[in-house]
């Protein structure tokens, strides 16, 4: 069986370095036009796109805040016009929050976690549907969290986000599926990228301990699964949620 990714356009929110890096690299590696999505960091997106072309692939970097549904419609428009279609969208992009207890968490905090993570899944997803819609095909892959099912201390904000994440999932899955349409949820666990980097070394070998694989996740765990739903191994696959943990979390 191929992964038939030739020819393929995706859209990687979030993409210049951790999981969305690693994903656009595996998805390229597979035959895969990648437009790499960016917020700051424009030299590792730019850095990445040019080890992707070295390698032979195909893409393009644009800025754009995902929470801005202004600046989504012109990358998705420019993507459209600079390759004529878009298959695939790995919804992506980290939305900061603060890591506290409940009690000391101030509704702002809350409310922009929920509706940035909200806004960029609205806004990503309503740019490129009308593209996947008129051509009946396209693959819609969001990342949420293993936090979502699985409770961590001080993780409410980002719980309640990717808990939305994951339910708006599910409909957008029965809704889009006779259009062609596939809709599903990657939960990765704990995994090693700049978003974590700042977490103390005592909580990851803790998690590191009580996950049977002793391990935390690295990106290219996590990606691993996004080329699986972006490639045609997954067309039957819709409306699901599946957990990249190690192990630590089980449905």
């Amino acid at each position: 069986m191929e992964l038939e990714l030739k020819d393929k356009v995706a859209l990687i929110t979030g993409s210049s370095r951790g999981i969305g890096a690693a994903s656009a690299k595996a998805l390229a590696h597979h035959g895969a036009t990648v437009v790499i999505n960016y917020l700051n960091s424009k030299d590792k997106a730019e850095g990445l796109l040019d080890e992707l072309k070295k390698a032979g692939g195909e893409g393009m970097v644009f800025q754009a805040d995902v929470r801005d549904q202004g600046a989504v419609n012109h990358m998705v428009e420019a993507t459209l016009k600079e390759f004529g279609k878009i298959d695939v969208l790995v919804n992506n992009a980290n939305i900061n929050f603060p890591i506290k207890p409940f009690i000391e968490l101030t509704w702002a905090q809350v409310e922009a976690k929920i509706l940035g993570e909200m806004k960029a899944l609205y806004n990503c997803s309503q740019a490129v549907l009308k593209d996947m819609m008129s051509r009946k095909s396209g693959k819609l892959i969001f990342v949420s969290s293993s936090l979502s099912r699985f409770p961590g201390f001080g993780f409410s904000a980002h719980a309640a986000a990717k808990s939305a994440m994951d339910g708006m999932a599910k409909v957008m899955a029965m809704e889009l599926g006779p259009s062609g349409i596939t809709v599903n949820v990657v939960g990765p666990g704990l995994t090693i990228t700049d978003a974590t980097a700042g977490q103390p070394q005592g909580v990851h070998e803790q998690v590191a301990a009580t996950t049977p694989l002793r391990r935390l996740g690295m990106p290219d765990d996590i990606a691993g699964v996004v080329l699986f739903l972006a490639s045609s191994l997954s067309d039957y696959l819709n409306g699901e949620y599946i957990p990249v943990t190690g192990g630590s979390f089980m449905i």
